[in-house]
């Protein structure tokens, strides 16, 4: 997966925000493998995977359904971007971020 940018939270945590409750851990988690497998197509084929994008965690939610981005003071949008940041933590302890 390529490097996690400032506009790449805010596109997952946009697509956390319109994923049921109970489903967003998964949705996050399925996002970043769906990023990382489409950085290893772009770095072999030299071009954006089809469907997940280039790489990056914003191209791969950018085709997702999403919700507006709300004002940084709403508590569910704060919570939205935690998750994705707690899920990004998870996935780096399991593999090297470089």
């Amino acid at each position: 997966m390529r490097r996690i940018l400032p506009g790449d939270l805010q596109a997952a945590a946009r697509v956390v925000l319109a994923a049921p409750a109970a489903a967003r851990p998964a949705v996050v988690d399925r996002m970043l493998q769906e990023a990382h497998f489409a950085h290893h197509y772009a770095k072999r084929f030299g071009r954006a995977h089809p469907v997940w994008g280039n790489g990056s965690l914003l191209a791969r939610a950018a085709v997702l359904p999403q919700r507006q981005e709300p004002c940084w003071a709403d508590p569910a949008y704060l919570d939205a971007i935690a998750l994705t940041i707690q899920r990004l933590l998870h996935w780096y302890g399991r593999r090297d971020p470089a």
